[in-house]
Parts: C-alpha cells; structure tokens; sequence
C-alpha cells in the first residue's frame, strides 16, 4: 500500500504542471524518488492497421478456448504520457525503451485491445486472450504521433489517446490532421478534459462542462462518438462519477497503480504506470503480476 501512495504521489507532482502554455514544461520533473520506485512523422494514412491483426474479433476461429480469460480475471491498461526523451524525468519515456517494450509483447504473443473491447470484456463478459494489453497514452503529445505511432504501426498494435481538447494544434501537442489520421489507423483519439482540470476541485456544474465540451469538441472534429475519459491526475470522487456518467462517458480511468478489473468499477478503472525510469525487467512484471507493487 505505501508503495502504491508513492507512486501515485509521483505521478501527481510530475504531471501538476500540464497545459499548452509551458510546454516544454509540462510534463517535467524533479522526481528523482521515481527510480527507487520504479526501476518521422508519417503522414501517409494508407498503411490501415489490419482488422485481423492483433484483434480478439476472430477469437473463436484464432484462439483456443483455454487461451482466453472472462472478466472474473483483471487486465493491465498501461498508462504513458510522452514518448520523448528527457533527462530525470520519469513521465517522457525513451523512444528505444518504448520500441524495446513493444517488441516484448509483440514477441511474446500479447494482443492489445480497444477500449470497447475492454469495455464488452468488463461489463459483457467477452472473452478475451489471456495475455491482452490495453495501450494508452494522456494529454495527447505530439512525440505520440512522431515516435510512438510508427512503432504501433509496426507491430499493429491498438492503443488509445486521451486528449486535452485547449491543446490541440499548439506547442508540442497533436495537430487535428495527426488526430485525423491516427483515428483512421486503430489508434483511438477519447477525452481528458478540456484544460487537464483537476476535477474533483471543480463544482459540479464546472465538471459537466468540461466533461461535456471535451466530448463535443472531439466528436464534432474528428466524427465519432467519444465515449471515453481518463480523469487529469487521476482525481475523481462520487461527484466526478456521476457527472461522466451524465455527460454520456461509459467508462473511464484513474491513475491507480494495479491492474483494471470488474471491482474497479467501469468509471473509475485502475491503470498500470509506465515510467521511463523502468527497465524491461520491471515493465515485465507489470504486465504478467496483478498486484505488481506488493
């Protein structure tokens, strides 16, 4: 438990700083505690991740019956930010760690799902394959587009951004044509508010308008229903639950260390953080140990 408050107190103070104002210094840290804790652009769209790569559609046909899990068992939803990297700071992840962990589960038979495949696997008890990940990344970076995105095309991964709707197009954040072409390539754009707000200082009627002007703003940009929102810093109470649920969001994560499963609740779903302090060693534990922090 006392390891679990560290890294969640880590995480808060790396990422206090966020906005498109400062962004060199959005996600920047002093947080030289993490290590103790946790040891080009593209712009042809052509190259479509394959519906039959990397996907638990084809399950019955791909995949043997004792090679799946239903939702009595958890799933590791790993949380990045930036894929950049920065010296002493734990939240920007090296792009050669990052390919370095993709390459792991791409070698090792992982399938990385969509959030409604997460979510039919949660609250519809689909089946999925036992060793699935959940690829996500916050704030919406433009590294994202620039470093991670060719390394999940590579390996036809799935993953999923949330991003800061104010920051759209400026500094080192993604631009609407990036937005564009990474949701029409299996990497799914959902919300993180509009200003990266820590929700659960805001009254009740200020949350639904972030909540719900976010939403808007991606579904009139991009033409989709958003459906899906990580919490800025984590933060959440009963409040900040009840005013997703009312804005339309069907699920919806934290920054909890452990692995997601049913008991978290479909709104306040723990995420698993991946620290660019980590070595292949710790990612590795992170993703095949539920309660990797005890």
């Amino acid at each position: 438990m006392k390891k679990i408050l560290i890294l969640l107190i880590i995480v808060s103070l790396s990422l206090f700083s966020v906005g498109c104002k400062n962004t060199t210094a959005s996600v920047n840290t002093n947080s030289k505690v993490a290590a103790s804790s946790e040891n080009k652009s593209n712009n042809n769209s052509t190259n479509k991740v394959s519906s039959n790569s990397n996907t638990p559609n084809n399950i019955k046909t791909q995949t043997k019956q004792e090679d799946l899990k239903y939702n009595n068992e958890g799933i590791p939803v790993l949380m990045y930010h930036s894929v950049k990297y920065e010296k002493d700071n734990p939240v920007r992840i090296p792009v050669e760690k990052f390919k370095e962990q993709m390459k792991y589960l791409k070698d090792n038979g992982y399938s990385t799902l969509s959030l409604d495949e997460l979510y039919d696997f949660l609250e519809n008890n689909k089946p999925i394959p036992k060793k699935s990940v959940v690829l996500t990344f916050d704030d919406g970076y433009k590294d994202n587009y620039e470093n991670a995105y060719p390394i999940l095309k590579e390996y036809g991964f799935k993953a999923t951004i949330f991003m800061i709707t104010s920051c759209i197009g400026t500094g080192e954040y993604l631009t609407l044509n990036q937005l564009k072409e990474l949701q029409q390539n299996g990497i799914d754009i959902e919300s993180h508010t509009v200003n990266h707000e820590k929700l659960n200082t805001l009254s009740y009627e200020k949350k639904l308008e972030t909540l719900k002007t976010s939403k808007e703003t991606l579904e009139k940009l991009l033409n989709k229903e958003v459906k899906y929102i990580a919490y800025p810093y984590g933060n959440y109470d009963d409040s900040v639950v009840r005013a997703a649920k009312a804005s339309g969001y069907k699920l919806a994560v934290t920054t909890k260390g452990t692995w997601s499963d049913k008991a978290d609740g479909i709104l306040t779903l723990d995420r698993v953080h991946i620290s660019g302090f980590s070595d292949l060693d710790n990612f590795k534990l992170r993703i095949s140990t539920p309660d990797y922090n005890k």
